[in-house]
């Protein structure tokens, strides 16, 4: 998604400010089974539901924290914060990441995503760094916390 008003120049202004929050994102089991399928990490306590009811310390299978993560990129789209004036934008990279609470099956999240730094690495090429804090419904601490990297290539 882009912002049919946002350019490069606004982004640049905005460091240090909110740039929005996403709708809530359900990760059910059908969602956590397809992840665990597709990387290969079918460990008991994300794709095991009756056993992670009675053996896990969370009574429920929990979502991979990498399932977790890479629901960023397309709750960021969500956000709008792709400005008009750029032609690709590419994942560059973590430069922190903290995976701090499960996110049971069936638990629905949101991003939260803060502008840190925006800087020109050459002609044409912007760097973006944004704290995203990605929220558990009805939690108090957060699924994760990482600071993100990408790479905008102007239009």
């Amino acid at each position: 998604m882009t912002d049919e008003t946002l350019t490069i120049a606004d982004l640049a202004g905005k460091t240090g400010q909110e740039l929005g929050v996403s709708n809530w994102v359900e990760i059910d089991q059908a969602m956590i089974d397809s992840f665990a399928a597709t990387t290969r990490d079918e460990q008991w306590i994300h794709v095991d539901v009756e056993r992670a009811r009675r053996e896990s310390t969370y009574g429920a299978p929990v979502a991979h924290g990498f399932l977790t993560l890479s629901l960023i990129s397309g709750m960021s789209y969500e956000i709008g914060i792709r400005p008009k004036d750029v032609s690709a934008s590419i994942n560059y990279g973590l430069d922190k990441l903290r995976f701090l609470s499960p996110v049971k099956a069936g638990a629905r999240v949101r991003l939260r995503s803060t502008l840190m730094s925006f800087d020109e690495k050459s002609p044409g090429q912007f760097l973006m760094k944004c704290s995203c804090v990605v929220e558990i419904d009805g939690e108090e601490r957060p699924a994760l916390v990482a600071e993100t990297l990408v790479l905008l290539i102007a239009a």
